[in-house]
């Protein structure tokens, strides 16, 4: 068999590629810095409703999945403590990894790599079928905070309806290395 117009050194050049740059590889590092975010996050429903102190777990949850460190969450003064309020609301002090800028000084640099994160796994898990809501507005307000690539959200809110089907992944830095232990 003949082979026309440079097929070979084409063929030849994707194996050297693909044989020097294995799929199992470590991700590139990236240098990042820890920067400090501050939130006052207010929980709008028609369907999942939640407490102060529930909605605090859930959103600390979420984040601490995020990599968030130095993580606050504070249940804000809420109407019916103790109880299901129309409006529960937190405020979040956090800090998190972002791509390092000119300005940030090089002894702040932190070696990080870009690690998905599955927040909601859909269907299969049933504890996230009410939180479709919260998922939404979770990833319009905290999100952003992270400067998270690769966003996956798979749901549709349908109000007065528990939708089984959310999912919500995204991409975000993580240090390289563990954080030392506090002293």
């Amino acid at each position: 068999m003949r082979l026309v117009n440079g097929i070979r050194p084409m063929t030849a050049a994707l194996a050297a590629a693909l044989l020097t740059a294995p799929a199992w590889a470590a991700p590139a590092s990236v240098q990042a810095v820890w920067v400090p975010r501050k939130i006052h996050f207010v929980y709008q429903a028609f369907t999942s409703f939640y407490s102060c102190d529930a909605l605090r777990d859930e959103i600390e949850s979420l984040l601490t999945k995020l990599g968030a460190r130095e993580l606050t969450v504070r249940a804000d003064p809420c109407l019916r403590p103790g109880g299901v309020d129309p409006y529960p609301a937190v405020q979040v002090t956090m800090r998190v990894l972002v791509p390092a800028g000119a300005s940030a000084p090089a002894a702040a640099h932190v070696a990080a790599h870009w690690r998905k994160v599955v927040l909601t796994s859909g269907a299969e898990d049933f504890n996230a079928g009410g939180k479709c809501e919260l998922v939404e507005q979770f990833r319009r307000a905290f999100l952003p905070l992270f400067q998270a690539r690769h966003v996956d959200l798979r749901a549709t809110c349908v109000p007065h309806e528990v939708m089984m089907d959310t999912y919500l992944s995204a991409e975000v830095l993580a240090p390289d290395s563990p954080p030392a232990p506090p002293h």
